[in-house]
Formats: structure tokens, sequence, C-alpha cells
């Protein structure tokens, strides 16, 4: 058993490393509430003087503050549909015995690893563009006329390329979970008559339900905060404009850092009622 010196020992061991992590987040937490009470300009007079509320009122009243929200839970809806459906049907394929399993996997999660900036650009100049690219010619040899997706069909291009980027990180979790499923259940049920639908739907389904809980709340948090994709393909056109772009303009291209924190504190709260509610899901599911 560990003896008080020894919880001593471990306590001082990891200060450092707490107070790093701890000033690492506070610090710019402290920083956006500060300027978020402040009228700060830097490029059109500096700082102006305490506004009390008022960047608060001005960003949730302003017209595009509700659209943003919505868009931004419509793209972490579509997303976290797609690559947990697909995750799943990826996941049991992969589980199966193939010939050159290993190199399938690979090439399954390799996407993940592509950065945000690259996976935006490959996708809206090799397979979105109008003129060259590759659905263009699809639907040429069709005898279609080309579909301009970012312009016409923004979010479901947009929810597509996160998809493509995420479905590798869904999937290695669920194969993950799936791998650990005792085959002597599988086995059980097979010899007691059940189909392969009821046996996914009563045993594999049930088994992966706290691996599904980590997708969703692991994506959500990163998904609140997507930015990269959109700069490099829409730049918050097309109704594109998530929560985090808005503030992206607010800071950079209206040079208002006062109205920026105040969206970035909002942001924070936005992304804590998602995070608190889906710990509810986690912990329910833990609890099984």
């Amino acid at each position: 058993m560990a003896t008080q010196h020894s919880r001593s020992i471990a306590r001082l061991m990891i200060a450092p490393a707490t107070i790093l992590l701890l000033g690492w987040m506070l610090v710019p937490l402290t920083m956006t509430l500060y300027f978020s009470f402040k009228k700060y300009l830097p490029l059109r007079g500096g700082d102006l003087g305490w506004v009390g509320f008022d960047n608060y009122i001005r960003f949730i009243s302003s017209s595009s503050f509700w659209p943003a929200v919505g868009t931004t839970l419509i793209i972490v809806g579509g997303v976290l549909a797609i690559t947990v459906l697909l995750g799943i049907a990826l996941a049991l394929l992969l589980d199966q015995p193939l010939w050159g399993q290993g190199a399938v996997r690979i090439l399954v999660i390799a996407p993940f690893f592509v950065m945000p900036t690259v996976s935006g650009l490959v996708w809206k100049n090799m397979f979105m563009d109008p003129v060259n690219g590759f659905f263009a010619h699809l639907w040429r040899a069709f005898g279609a006329e080309p579909i301009q997706w970012l312009s016409h069909a923004s979010l479901p291009s947009l929810i597509t390329i996160l998809s493509w980027q995420w479905l590798p990180f869904a999937t290695l979790i669920l194969l993950t979970a799936i791998q650990s499923l005792d085959t002597e259940q599988l086995e059980a049920a097979e010899m007691d008559g059940a189909k392969p639908v009821r046996r996914f739907w009563h045993i594999i389904l049930p088994h992966l339900a706290r691996a599904i809980t980590v997708v969703v709340l692991i994506q959500t948090i990163f998904l609140l905060s997507i930015f990269a994709e959109i700069f490099v393909t829409t730049a918050g056109a097309f109704g594109t404009k998530t929560l985090t772009y808005l503030i992206f303009q607010r800071v950079l291209e209206s040079q208002n850092v006062g109205l920026g924190s105040a969206g970035g504190v909002y942001a924070i709260i936005l992304a804590n009622i998602v995070a608190i509610f889906l710990m509810r899901i986690v912990g329910k599911n833990l609890d099984k």
C-alpha cells in the first residue's frame, strides 16, 4: 500500500505538469473573459475601455448568430450519423477474414492522418471542382450537367468531407470493441438458431454501446470547433458559416477582439452544454 510519504512524492512529481496544463487552459480563458467586457479594436484605436455586457448582447443579437449555431449543430449531427453507421458497417467488414486484411485496414484508417487543410483542398479541387473534378467527369460520362457542389450543395459537401476525415477514427474504435467481444456468445446464439440480424441486434450492438458513446463524445468536441475545412472550401459562404467561423470573422476580419471574445464565451457555453449532455449518456452506458 502507498504510504503518505509516497503520495506526497507523487503529488510533487506531477505538480509541474498539472500547473502547466492549468496555465495552458486558464490563461487563454481568462484573457477571453477579460477582452469580452472591453471594446478592443487593435487597428482602430486599440483599447477603448469597458463596455460591460454590450459585446455579448451585440453578438447574440446579430443576424448571423443563430444561423451559425444551427449550421454547427447540423454539421455535427450529420457527421456523427454518417460516421457511426458506416463505422459499424466497416468495423464488421474488417473483422471478417479478408485477403490482405492488414493493408485494407491501413487504407481505411489513412484519411484520419491527413491534415484538415489538405483534406479540404483535395476534395475541393480533385473531386468537387465543377469543371475538372472527378464528380464533374463522372456526371458528364452519364450525360448529366455537373453540380457545383460547394455552392449548390454546400452543407452536404462539407458533411461529406468531414465524414471522410472522421470515419477512420470511428471505424478503429468500433473495430477494437468488436474484437473484444466474446465469440462464445455469438457461437451459442448461432447454435440456438439466431439469424445474423438478431445476433447483431441483441449481442453485437449492445456490446458496441460504450464504444459508440466514446466516438460520439470525442468527435463532437472536435466538430464543434471545425474551421480549416470551411476556410479552404467555402470561406463561410453558401450557408456554411459555423459559430467558430463567425468568431473568426469578428476577430480577424472586423478587427473587433472584444466582440470575438464574447463569441468565444458563447462557443465555450455551447460546447459545455453538449459535453454535459453527452457525458450523461456515457455515464448511463458505463453503469450498465
